[in-house]
C-alpha cells in the first residue's frame, strides 16, 4: 500500500510552523501558485493553479496517521488533487501524493478589503529562504501570480496565527522583493481585525 503524502507550496515549507511527519523538499510539475481570495476567507491566500509550463518547489509531508479524511476536513477550503506522478522527491518507497487547491469557481481577486497578509508572506518567504536559499525564494516570486494584490502590513500585530520572527536579512529580502514587484502596501486600520485567520490555516 502506498504511503500517503501531501505537497505544500506555502507556509508548510517553513518547518517552524508545523509538526507534520517526515517533511522533505520536493518539486511539483504542471502547477504554479496564485494569490486568490475566496468567499471562504476574509483575506487572500495561496492556492495552486494548473500550468503545464511551470514547476514549483515546496515540501511534501506524511499524512498524519494515514488519514486522508481527517486532513480533508482540516483543509476544507481546498480540493485534494492526486499528483503522485508530477512530484519529484527524495523518497525511494511507494508513495501517494496529493496537492490541495482551491476550486477555480471559488477564485476571486484580492482587494483592499480582502488583502494579502504581510505576516503570512514573511512566514512563507522565510521558509523558502531557509530551505531553498535566496535563489529558491526568488523562484517563489517568479512562479506565483497575483503580486498586483494589496498587502496589509500587519507585522506590528500579526494576523497570521503561525507568524514567525524574521531575522533582519530575511525582512530586508522580503521588503526588497515586494518593492521590486511594485506591491501596494496598505496600513492596518481598526477594522482589519476581521482579517485574522483561523488556526487551521496552513498553505
Amino acid at each position: 500500500m502506498a504511503d500517503p503524502y501531501f505537497f505544500g507550496y506555502g507556509s508548510l515549507v517553513n518547518l517552524a510552523t508545523h509538526d507534520f511527519p517526515d517533511p522533505r523538499p520536493a518539486k511539483l510539475k504542471g502547477w504554479r501558485r496564485a494569490w486568490k481570495h475566496t468567499d471562504l476567507r476574509s483575506v487572500a491566500f495561496l492556492t495552486a493553479v494548473p500550468d503545464p509550463d511551470s514547476e514549483i518547489e515546496g515540501m511534501i509531508a506524511h499524512v498524519p496517521k494515514n488519514d486522508w479524511a481527517a486532513l480533508d476536513d482540516r483543509e476544507w477550503a481546498y480540493d485534494r488533487i492526486p499528483t503522485t506522478q508530477s512530484v519529484s522527491h527524495p523518497l525511494t518507497h511507494d508513495v501517494e501524493i496529493a496537492v490541495y487547491a482551491v476550486p477555480e469557481e471559488r477564485h476571486n481577486q484580492p482587494s483592499d478589503h480582502h488583502p494579502l497578509l504581510l505576516s503570512y508572506i514573511d512566514v512563507v518567504i522565510q521558509g523558502y529562504l531557509r530551505t531553498f536559499g535566496p535563489d529558491g525564494a526568488d523562484r517563489f516570486f517568479d512562479t506565483t501570480d497575483g503580486w498586483d494584490a494589496p498587502v496589509l502590513n500587519d507585522r506590528a500585530e500579526p494576523r497570521y496565527p503561525r507568524h514567525q520572527q524574521l531575522k533582519p536579512d530575511e525582512t530586508a529580502f522580503v521588503d526588497d522583493r515586494l518593492q521590486r514587484a511594485s506591491v501596494k502596501i496598505i496600513q492596518p486600520q481598526h477594522q482589519t481585525e476581521a482579517y485574522a485567520l483561523p488556526a487551521s490555516f496552513k498553505f
